[in-house]
């Protein structure tokens, strides 16, 4: 087995060029103490934001500091990840992260002040002075929570104890991470070896039966152990949401999660409701899986095996790079010359070292390049890593090529959109070219996995958290055991009646951490609906659909993202991106049927 090799080890043209960024230390440091120097210059301006001449300078002055931030934090977080062991770059990290926080405190009287200034004031000043017109969406978002953000002593008291009402997910995390151990259990070669919650993926997807149903009843028990615990953990981190709803003045806890971004109630209700009217494709997914696995029994410790054995093969890079192209050619040549252009110029941090940061993430301020770092490893799934990551990266490049600063970042809601385009054109390419009976099979399983976790099993997750919030809202409290009954009912309802309904999976609603950020799972399935749309129209009208496309990459925030997603033609408040995600997720079932 290869040796991991360090960080000096790594050729020059396979790491990224943080370099362009700042040269060296000295040169960093140097724009550090220059921030420091600046940014005390925010608070003069406190008191002072009633006349707009004043409130243009305090706009220009901020967004000078805040970019200049932005690219101190980028490279130190960069060169920290590059080997987390090495504490030069630590230290530089830890600096602007903590110098990151007294900025925030510098700039917290800005809201409150504009919030305090009279009616039509804003209107005004856009008026008597047109460079503050570009300023004007965000001001309206600032005056849209007016109704919504409380008195200077009423923010202070709930800031006091937002640790306190923190304090429900820092239990679960210490009870779930630290505290809970599971019982031994024999892997594949029937050896003894202890479960935990990151060994149970593997062994959940183990070919071997045996494995996977121990593992499934040996970690759903011990939750089980601690079940009052855990409910009484989750429902006191709803209340602590709607205690905050409450007080804020929104009608509902979904109101004040989905409000401040424009959101309306209906595009989660219609999520919901769009998926329970399609449960049929699930029920067939779970019937075909059945057989193809040559079950009498399909139990919920099945549903995670591969219906084929991942496919054996190493891809080179440069080969993974070119294959991602082929994938994206329906983007069009200027996106692909980005593509190139993002290749050749030292994006990419592509393979591991000793001491890497894991996984992959897209990074990149205003002032810098887009930056991506990969752990390549030569698998299939690695391609894939890089078509996603690039997606992020070129979203950034275009949002910050067409937008000024303050608008330059994108929404939560449309964060994952354009990596998941990528991802889907990429899968279908695959698709469509694979002449190998096997290795077709196993593409197919996987797209149909990423829509049964991505979309069905993410909007389950989302109606468990509608009834939940409801029922607390109401002033009807909830047990361990009707969590338990609510989970189960969901898990009948979802898979159908070729599933077993095992005891043990009544316990999975508390091993689920996004259930400590209320409302936050619906927007996993509404972004890959809103990819898949993308994806499907790309592949159909061509270059009017990667015009209209490219508009909502260059969007940025500019517009709240319902807005950004339907100018680009996704219209999220409709039925339609889900119900065309699952007409795909009918083709593939189609597919495996007949391969």
């Amino acid at each position: 087995m290869a040796q991991i090799k360090k960080r000096n080890e790594i050729s020059q043209q396979d790491k990224w060029k943080v370099e362009k960024i700042y040269k060296n230390v000295e040169s960093w440091e140097k724009d550090f103490e220059k921030l420091k120097s600046m940014t005390p210059k925010l608070s003069e301006y406190a008191g002072r934001l009633s006349k707009g001449e004043k409130l243009l300078e305090y706009f220009k002055l901020d967004e000078e500091i805040s970019r200049l931030a932005g690219k101190l934090a980028i490279f130190a977080h960069m060169k920290s990840d590059e080997d987390t062991a090495n504490p030069t770059f630590q230290v530089l990290r830890d600096k602007i992260y903590a110098y990151s926080a007294e900025i925030q405190s510098m700039e917290a009287f800005f809201i409150p002040e504009i919030l305090s200034l009279k009616e039509g004031t804003i209107d005004k000043f856009i008026g008597d002075i047109p460079e503050l017109n570009m300023y004007k969406f965000l001001l309206e978002e600032i005056l849209k929570k007016k109704p919504h953000v409380l008195s200077v002593e009423q923010e202070e008291l709930i800031a006091s104890v937002s640790d306190c009402l923190n304090a429900p997910e820092k239990v679960y995390n210490m009870l779930s991470n630290a505290d809970m151990t599971f019982p031994k259990i024999k892997d594949e070669k029937g050896e003894s070896i202890e479960l935990t919650d990151v060994n149970y993926s593997s062994f959940i997807r183990s070919k071997n039966r045996t494995v996977r149903e121990e593992a499934f009843k040996a970690l759903f028990n011990t939750y089980k152990k601690y079940k009052n615990t855990l409910a009484a953990s989750l429902t006191s981190n709803i209340k602590s949401f709607v205690f905050i709803s409450k007080t804020r003045k929104y009608k509902s806890s979904m109101e004040c999660s989905l409000k401040p971004n424009d959101i309306p109630i209906e595009v989660y209700n219609n999520t919901v409701d769009t998926i329970n009217n399609n449960l049929k494709s699930l029920h067939r997914y779970v019937s075909i899986k059945k057989k193809l696995l040559g079950l009498d029994e399909m139990h919920m410790y099945d549903l995670y095996v591969p219906l084929i054995d991942t496919v054996q093969e190493h891809i080179e890079y440069d080969e993974a790079v070119k294959t991602v192209k082929e994938g994206l050619k329906p983007l069009g040549k200027e996106y692909l010359d980005i593509f190139d252009e993002g290749i050749e110029d030292g994006w990419v941090d592509i393979y591991p070292n000793k001491g890497k940061r894991g996984g992959a993430y897209s990074t990149g301020d205003y002032d810098t390049m887009p930056y991506v770092l990969l752990n390549y490893d030569y698998k299939l799934t690695d391609v894939s890593t890089l078509a996603h990551e690039m997606g992020h990266s070129i979203h950034s490049y275009y949002s910050r090529k067409n937008q000024p600063y303050i608008y330059s970042d994108y929404s939560l809601f449309c964060a994952e959109v354009a990596s998941t385009t990528n991802e889907s054109l990429l899968m279908h390419y695959l698709i469509d070219n694979e002449k190998v009976e096997k290795r077709k099979l196993y593409l197919i399983n996987q797209e149909l996995e990423q829509i049964r976790t991505t979309v069905f099993r993410q909007v389950m997750f989302a109606e468990f958290e509608k009834i939940t919030h409801e029922s607390i809202e109401s002033g009807t409290p909830l047990t361990g055991e009707d969590l338990c009954k609510i989970w189960r009912n969901l898990n009948k309802k979802y898979f159908g009646l070729d599933m077993v309904m095992d005891e043990e999976i009544d316990m999975e609603w508390s091993r689920i951490p996004h259930f400590y950020s209320d409302f936050y799972v619906y927007q996993y399935a509404t972004g890959y609906a809103a990819a898949h749309s993308f994806a499907n129209a790309i592949l159909k009208n061509g270059e009017s659909a990667v015009e209209a496309y490219k508009g909502f990459l260059k969007s940025g925030s500019s517009d709240y993202p319902i807005n950004v997603l339907r100018k680009a033609g996704v219209d999220m408040t409709t039925p339609k991106p889900l119900e065309d995600t699952i007409k795909r997720f009918d083709e593939l079932l189609d597919m495996l049927e007949t391969v």
